[in-house]
């Protein structure tokens, strides 16, 4: 029996019906007083840092992660789960705030689209929120081409601190999708133009100060972790940092506004905190511990999302964020489609919403893996099957029976076409499962394991691969690294978001492969060491028919095409 789901208009033709309250009011929700909003506009604010300060000694409330299955092009909607599932714990009486991450104007361009949620399900000012929102993405850029700046001008200017040109690894940043830049030569055109050099472009959510400022609890460690910026090595391989180049202080004023996070709404009136940066599979991919601890100690349940599947966004919030700012999630919502267990399955995306048993039931494969990667933290779990017209009862109920004996409810919602009342039944199961399972979590290494185990150990635990590739030099680049004080550092995983594997094709639960690696970089600010796998890119390109083609404006100033 297929769902019975309302037709739904446009995400954006929603959000410009939508009735948004003034942001002082919604503030006043969580009791955050008027003095501690710095208003952009009616609608958006910041939070002081006085205010996360003062509230240092509160009780924190119950911290839900949503996260999902291996990603595939039908969509998951683990940003849409999140925001219903927040609006749904306050329809059931509960005192909630949603903690996102801010969209990248990358893929807003590209090919992904916005990054605010959809359908019913959306966080609003939803324009404002997937362009230049409060500015934060322009900051860090800024930050980090400062430091790309001062570090090319020492060596211009006789390069006092003995920096080998050929150890730099401190590139440059755009927040735009655009494969050009990824290799680019520096300095051409004489002596007046500085040293030539190799150099690269990343974008801009992947540079380390955007991690630096989502693991940060104040401006004095935010000023902290941006000396420690490694940008190279001198010739006798001693590394140099940004304090070395006493640019760090300069680097935090820029970040001074940044640093506080962003309140705005969903369209249920929901208090939501949308503060630090995307890209799982390229970077930690979460949002800020500042947004996250402030929302804990405002509300009874805080619903925060991390980035791509739970081999990545999942494993990286647990290993990395909850070790740095000391948090544990209460309950993990795992997001599934019906349509993206089949294309796992094997079917091809015109085929998606046909009746496939046999594609499901190899597809549901994924969806199992996930969930025993959760179980491996020591956190319950509870399934939300993001409901489609196409999905019928048959097909939901084989996928409860197939996952039966891992012991998770697995509950169809409804969000996307009803808002928050179409995930009240999951917001109660949440609430079962946070409020009556002991949890028992657990890190999935401890900081003694050398680096090269860390890696290791992700790689056959969460991807279930069956080895750890790497070639001699790049071997020693993991010893010199332990040697030089790092290895006591987490790991943060550069691995494609499509497969659990290296290999984007191989979806479902891929079993006898390899992990190859490609290069090991310390990013001691951001306090842990980033592995890039296979051919990930840290500066993704544009597809053949970027979004951007069909982005205008009219002649009333409405924006049409955005999402």
């Amino acid at each position: 029996m297929p769902s019975n789901l309302p037709e739904v208009p446009a995400a954006i033709e929603i959000a410009r019906r939508a009735s948004l309250r003034p942001i002082t009011e919604i503030a006043a929700e969580l009791n955050i007083p008027a003095d501690d909003l710095e208003l952009y506009g009616k609608y958006k604010a910041k939070v002081s840092l006085d205010l996360f300060h003062r509230l240092a000694g509160a009780a924190g409330g119950k911290l839900i992660l949503v996260t999902a299955i291996t990603p595939t092009p039908a969509g998951e909607g683990k940003t849409t789960t999140s925001i219903g599932l927040a609006d749904a714990l306050r329809r059931a009486g509960k005192t909630a705030a949603v903690c996102l991450r801010e969209p990248s104007m990358g893929p807003c361009f590209g090919m992904k689209g916005g990054a605010a949620g959809g359908g019913y399900s959306q966080v609003v000012p939803m324009e404002d929120i997937n362009l230049h929102f409060t500015g934060d993405i322009h900051a860090i850029e800024l930050a980090h081409n400062l430091l790309a700046a001062i570090l090319d001008n020492h060596i211009h200017h006789g390069n006092r601190l003995g920096l080998d040109v050929r150890r730099l690894q401190w590139g440059r940043v755009v927040d735009m999708n655009d494969r050009a830049l990824r290799s680019v030569t520096v300095g051409l055109g004489g002596p007046n133009n500085g040293v030539p050099r190799e150099s690269t472009f990343d974008i801009t959510v992947a540079s380390e100060v955007m991690a630096i400022l989502c693991l940060s609890e104040s401006l004095t460690e935010l000023k902290h972790r941006l000396g420690r910026i490694v940008v190279g090595q001198t010739g006798d391989r001693k590394p140099v940092t940004a304090a070395d180049l006493k640019v760090h202080g300069a680097m935090a004023v820029l970040l001074k506004d940044a640093i506080k996070p962003n309140l705005v709404q969903t369209l249920e009136h929901t208090p939501a905190f949308v503060h630090g940066g995307p890209f799982a599979n390229i970077a930690h991919g979460c949002n800020s511990v500042i947004a996250t601890k402030l929302a804990m100690r405002l509300a009874e349940y805080t619903v925060t999302e991390a980035g791509f599947g739970a081999d990545l966004g999942a494993e990286k919030f647990m290993n990395i964020k909850c070790r740095s700012a000391g948090i544990s999630p209460a309950a993990v919502v795992i997001v599934a489609t019906v349509r993206a267990l089949k294309h796992h399955g094997g079917v091809a995306l015109k085929d998606l919403t046909r009746p496939n048993s046999e594609a499901l039931d190899k597809g549901v494969e994924n969806l199992k893996k996930h969930i025993e990667n959760v179980h491996r933290f020591g956190l319950p779990v509870v399934v939300a099957i993001n409901s489609f017209l196409s999905d019928t009862d048959e097909e939901i109920q084989f996928i409860k029976d197939k996952c039966a004996y891992l012991g998770v409810e697995i509950l169809r919602a409804e969000h996307w076409a009803r808002g928050g009342s179409g995930a009240e039944a999951l917001a109660r199961a949440v609430i079962r499962v946070a409020e009556n399972t002991k949890t028992d979590f657990t890190l999935l290494y401890p900081n003694t394991c050398t680096l090269w185990d860390k890696v290791g150990i992700i790689c056959r635990e969460i991807y279930g691969a069956t080895e750890v590739l790497a070639d001699k030099k790049l071997r020693a680049k993991f010893h010199q690294l332990q040697e030089a004080g790092y290895g006591e550092l987490p790991i943060c995983m550069a691995k494609t978001q499509y497969s659990l594997s290296t290999d984007p094709g191989l979806k479902g639960r891929p079993k006898k492969f390899d992990v190859p690696l490609r290069d090991v970089r310390v990013a001691a600010g951001a306090g842990y060491v980033v592995v890039l796998t296979g051919d990930i890119m840290t500066m993704p390109g544009l597809p053949k028919t970027p979004a951007a083609e069909m982005i205008d404006i009219n002649e009333d100033e409405e924006i049409v095409g955005l999402f």
